[in-house]
């Protein structure tokens, strides 16, 4: 597993990790209160890409991937 250390490279590594095999990626959403902690992982069950945040900013990037990627998931079942 691996932690990708700025939001930007993770968002491209993981947009293409998702249009590579949509059928197989699929990702999780944790947070951590003890430790203040958003953790956000996918997964294609060969690669897996991790990102965690402290930063508010960050966690309303987040929200916007996720859209993004749900549009893309509901654009390729049309």
């Amino acid at each position: 597993m691996t932690f990708i250390p700025n939001w930007e490279e993770f968002e491209k590594s993981a947009e293409m990790l998702y249009l590579r095999d949509p059928v197989n990626t699929r990702y999780s959403m944790k947070y951590s209160h003890s430790q203040g902690v958003f953790l956000i992982k996918i997964t294609d069950n060969k690669k897996c890409l991790q990102y965690k945040t402290e930063i508010q900013q960050d966690v309303r990037k987040i929200d916007n991937f996720i859209s993004n990627l749900i549009r893309h998931m509901a654009s390729n079942e049309a």
